[in-house]
């Protein structure tokens, strides 16, 4: 995640500053992933006129900026982080839907490199692993 201010990340990737630009991206600085619907509440404490039809709109723009990442685990609304750039992948429990950061894998399964890439430049490897976060585990079966 870039340390840099909202205003001067927005700048450098050719956006105007707003302030609902400015409130979700400062929103999206902590670790985490939200849902839009979690970013509006939290941003219309700061700036309670903001719409979540603007929220969207926002959160589509910083993606496109490549300021805020999404992800859509199956399952689940779309999410959105503001760790970008390292290419990391996701842990979901399936049970309670917790969502946590796991570095990329380098070399080891599970592939991250196609068998034939059908002349695709590739960037980008997204990993989604599936299972029991240790809360749920340590859970007695009901």
């Amino acid at each position: 995640m870039d340390t840099a201010a909202a205003p001067e990340r927005l700048r450098a990737a050719g956006l105007k500053v707003t302030a609902p630009r400015t409130a979700v991206l400062e929103t999206l600085s902590s670790p985490g992933h939200l849902d839009a619907e979690s970013v509006y509440e939290r941003v219309r404490q700061t700036l309670p006129t903001t719409s979540l039809q603007a929220v969207y709109g926002v959160l589509a723009a910083l993606a496109g900026a490549g300021l805020v990442r999404r992800i859509e685990p199956a399952g689940s609304p779309a999410l959105y982080e503001g760790r970008t750039g390292d290419n990391h992948h996701h842990l979901v429990c399936t049970k309670c839907h917790t969502i946590a950061d796991v570095d990329c894998v380098v070399g080891e399964p599970p592939c991250l490199e196609p068998g034939d890439a059908r002349g695709f430049a590739i960037h980008t490897a997204e990993v989604t692993f599936w299972g029991l976060c240790a809360d749920c585990r340590s859970e007695p079966a009901a």
